[in-house]
């Protein structure tokens, strides 16, 4: 995964990850989208980084930030903060 970029752990059917998801794209910010219930090592990377929660979404920025199942203006606000969307 590129260092440079958002990671967003993800399962396909979990509400926040959509939610997650359309705030990315209102704001046009490329991202990598892992999804755990297909990638055995990155089910792994959630658990430890959730202490044995497969908690999602599960958002990394280059920074060393993470945001664990944020709300759309906890994440909206965390990309303001991160340099990657402007406030309105």
């Amino acid at each position: 995964m590129p260092a440079d970029q958002i990671t967003v752990y993800t399962k396909s059917w979990c509400r926040d990850c959509h939610i997650a998801r359309r705030v990315l794209k209102q704001h046009q910010i490329a991202y990598v989208e892992v999804d755990v219930e297909h990638d055995e090592a990155a089910l792994v990377k959630v658990l430890e980084l959730n202490r044995g929660m497969a908690s999602v979404p599960t958002i990394l920025f280059p920074s060393g930030r993470m945001l664990v199942e944020p709300a759309a203006s906890t994440l909206t606000a965390a990309l303001v903060e991160e340099g990657y969307a402007s406030a309105r």
